[in-house]
């Protein structure tokens, strides 16, 4: 399975011969999209989708299917057969890739701000079992063994000694920051090292539109 990331939180998973994107948002790259097969989104925030460029990508080829939760499914009805709402702990197909489903709600950055639904998908690859696990904007533990796990690194609701406790309950192989747009480059570094160093798993930035094969 081949991993790349784009812009934020958005990242693109390639594996035979299915393309898998998760999150692509105002920030993310449109190229992420280009000839994907299907769409995972967490949660309904601008930063993890943008609706105007999904609808667009679902009426250039009616063949492309979004996974979304409920509630913002609910919101996307108008894309008809093109779209899948999910639940926690409804396992599905989505091409040659397993998928799992965990988590309910976003982190709370505030009392007074309602977290929307949040749902983190842990995708397994079709020919060695390779999983990936995507929080979307949580701190939702897995019951299942994460190969990859892609780590949330700046965000209203974050703050990193939870991200290192988070990784250490999880205990990936490896560990990639998203949800990093907001820093500058001596931030990004920071994140990195305190990740790094404490969270007990190798830890590796990619760069924007990089490839990784996992």
């Amino acid at each position: 399975m081949r991993l790349i990331k784009y812009t934020h939180a958005c990242v693109r998973l390639e594996a035979a011969s299915s393309v898998l994107v998760i999150d692509p948002g105002a920030w993310s790259e449109p190229a992420a999209l280009d000839g994907a097969n299907g769409v995972l989104i967490t949660h309904e925030h601008f930063d993890h989708v943008d609706v105007d460029r999904l609808r667009a990508a679902v009426a250039a080829d009616p063949s492309l299917r979004v996974w979304a939760p409920t509630e913002l499914a609910a919101q996307l009805s108008d894309l008809g057969p093109a779209l899948t709402a999910v639940r926690p702990g409804s396992p599905f197909s989505a091409f040659e890739f397993a998928v799992r489903t965990f988590g309910e709600r976003h982190a709370v950055i505030h009392a007074d701000v309602p977290p929307p639904q949040n749902i983190g998908y842990l995708v397994t690859a079709p020919e060695d079992g390779t999983t990936v696990f995507h929080p979307g904007d949580s701190f939702t533990v897995p019951e299942a063994e994460v190969h990859h796990l892609l780590v949330p690194a700046c965000a209203p609701w974050l703050k990193l000694g939870e991200t290192v406790d988070w990784v250490r309950a999880i205990r990936p192989r490896r560990t990639y920051p998203i949800h990093d747009a907001m820093l500058s480059e001596i931030g990004l570094q920071s994140a990195d090292r305190w990740i790094s160093d404490l969270g007990g798993a190798d830890h590796r930035r990619l760069g924007i539109a990089e490839p990784i094969d996992l």
